[in-house]
This record gives structure tokens, C-alpha cells and sequence, in this order.
């Protein structure tokens, strides 16, 4: 089935971007609010782990403090993948959190809940 594309922004204010980054692009900081475990098995395979089940995504796209793009093995040769990507807001020098996903129709809306609580796990794990 084709999955749907979803976009959500959070505004993080005045964040420090290493701290972000290190929340959102290491092994480490994602086992602290994206899944129970994140490992990287090599540079560009992390194993996250949910429950003890464990499901396995490629690191297709980085640029160090600015976004990283992954897929999940399940989507390959597909067009899907999930980006976490930062950006500073010229106008008002807030920090912004922004999230790209792709899930299937039906799990759209539980996808976006899943997506917003896990992000406001990261802030307040992070103190942002």
C-alpha cells in the first residue's frame, strides 16, 4: 500500500542545536524518546527497538546539524523514509523542529499523536 506524507513543525525556542542534534541524530539521544533502544550497527543501519521488537532503518541522507533522513528496511525501493531536520528562525532566532514522515492512510492520525508525543518526551527529557 502507499503510504501518505505527513509534516509537523515544533518550535523548540531557544534550544542549543548540539544539544538537539545529539537528541535527534545519535543512537543515544533517540533511546531516550524515540524507541526503548537505538543502536547503530554501522554508520548508516540503526536497529531501534520497541517492546523487544526491533525494526531496522538506513541513514539515506545526513548533514550534521541540520537534518538526518532514514528508511525504514520495510520501505526500501519505495519513495518513503522519515527526516528530522532543524532550522533557525530568522525572525525570531527560535530554534524549529521539523518532521517528515510517510505512513499508510489509515495510520495517518495515530502516526501525528505518536509523532507529538514523542517530541514533547525529547523537550522535556532535554529540558527545552
Amino acid at each position: 500500500m502507499k503510504k501518505s506524507k505527513i509534516e509537523l513543525d515544533f518550535d523548540l525556542k531557544t534550544a542549543s542545536l548540539g544539544a538537539v542534534w545529539t537528541a535527534v541524530a545519535t543512537p543515544a539521544g533517540m533511546s531516550e524518546w524515540f524507541a526503548d533502544n537505538v543502536t547503530a550497527e554501522t554508520d548508516n543501519l540503526y536497529s531501534f527497538t520497541w517492546d523487544g521488537h526491533t525494526q531496522k532503518a538506513n541513514v539515506i541522507a545526513l548533514k550534521p546539524y541540520i537534518y538526518i533522513r532514514l528508511q525504514w528496511e520495510e520501505d526500501k525501493d519505495t519513495d518513503a523514509f522519515f527526516e528530522i531536520r532543524l532550522s533557525i528562525n530568522e525572525l525570531t532566532n527560535d530554534m524549529m523542529l521539523h518532521i517528515t514522515d510517510f505512513v499508510l492512510e489509515t495510520e495517518k492520525e495515530d502516526a501525528i499523536l505518536v509523532w507529538k508525543k514523542q517530541i514533547e518526551t525529547m523537550m522535556r527529557k532535554n529540558g527545552l
